[in-house]
């Protein structure tokens, strides 16, 4: 999926184990807590529906189809906002290799993720999609050598349980689509660690241009396992998912820009919710016990990771405020 995960590594816009920056002459920005929560509810539910509608439409269409239009249609938003702020020059990079793997792992995830919603409730789907958080920390220790803790390892298994209820091993078909939306959930997690080094030199309209551009080009290949000609209502369907997931990510974006991630990142779960609701009044999919166990679980284990990175940006924040003073986190 295009929709954001908050990566609990990554505070504020920070990666992990770095301090705060004051700019000499920057202007303190203000925050606005509540307006910030407003955004990220509204990204959330945004999100819901772009996800609800392409539920709806891989149960009729090819899968391919459905995923490529609303690639396409989130590109052209984008592209039609910032090509004329930013003219082409926004494409300007000297990673084009990294940006193209990066694309290819997200066209491959969110084929995964739409294949998940043909073969498993909606929920159940978004569900271990949260999940991602807890393969980008993994991905971060094995990968890039972080350091870590008891608690923080301790957080991850249970994560990883939480996703196993979820996914009841051994039901045949929840299993089969678990297993679309954990592979969507790893190769996020993974892209989310990459992009965390791609952010040191590229800008964020830089990183989304050529998200979606590759998205919406490697998407249309899909095209060649089938397409079938989409009713009028259908058609505008497939164009709003990819609409409603292009202003989902502008709210994102405000949020964090309006407010800390400490504040709104929690409200970020809220997803679920809605994916819980419309799964219910649309599928009449009743959340079963070991869903809303298995689900709380996962958000509880993300969440302990994003609070404890937090306390950590502040510890760091503080220690480097003390010259002289030093501190083993």
């Amino acid at each position: 999926m295009d929709q954001r995960i908050a990566d609990p590594s990554i505070v504020n816009g920070r990666p992990e184990g770095t301090a705060p920056r004051r700019i000499a002459g920057e202007k303190i920005r203000k925050d606005h807590v509540p307006r910030g929560i407003l955004c990220m509810v509204l990204a959330t539910m945004l999100f819901a529906i772009a996800s609800a509608l392409t539920k709806w439409l891989v149960g009729i269409y090819p899968v391919g189809e459905v995923v490529f239009a609303r690639s396409l249609a989130s590109f052209v938003v984008c592209a039609a906002v910032m090509l004329p702020m930013t003219g082409f020059a926004v494409y300007a990079t000297r990673r084009p290799r990294d940006h193209l793997a990066r694309g290819l792992s997200q066209a491959t995830s969110q084929t995964l993720f739409a294949l998940a919603f043909t073969l498993m409730p909606l929920a159940g789907a978004v569900s271990i999609n949260f999940s991602a958080p807890l393969f980008a920390a993994l991905v971060s220790i094995v990968w890039l050598k972080e350091r870590t803790s008891a608690a923080r390892w301790a957080a991850l298994l249970t994560g990883f349980v939480g996703v196993l209820i979820v996914a009841r091993p051994g039901a045949s078909a929840f299993s089969l689509g678990a297993l679309f939306a954990l592979g969507n959930a790893v190769l996020y997690g993974s892209v989310t660690v990459a992009v965390r080094g791609m952010s040191k030199t590229e800008s964020a309209n830089t990183l989304m241009i050529w998200q979606l551009t590759t998205l919406a080009f490697l998407h249309s290949f899909l095209l060649l396992f089938g397409w079938r000609r989409p009713e009028p209502v259908d058609a505008v369907m497939m164009l709003g998912s990819g609409f409603a997931n292009a202003i989902g990510q502008y709210f994102w974006t405000q949020a964090l820009h309006l407010a800390p991630a400490t504040a709104v990142a929690p409200f970020y779960y809220l997803m679920l919710v809605w994916a819980i609701g419309f799964g219910f009044f649309v599928w009449g999919d009743v959340p079963s016990a070991g869903l809303l166990v298995g689900s709380a679980i996962v958000v509880a284990s993300g969440f302990f990771l994003f609070w404890r990175e937090a306390r950590l940006q502040g510890a760091i924040a503080a220690a480097s405020r003390a010259p002289g003073k030093t501190r083993d986190f």
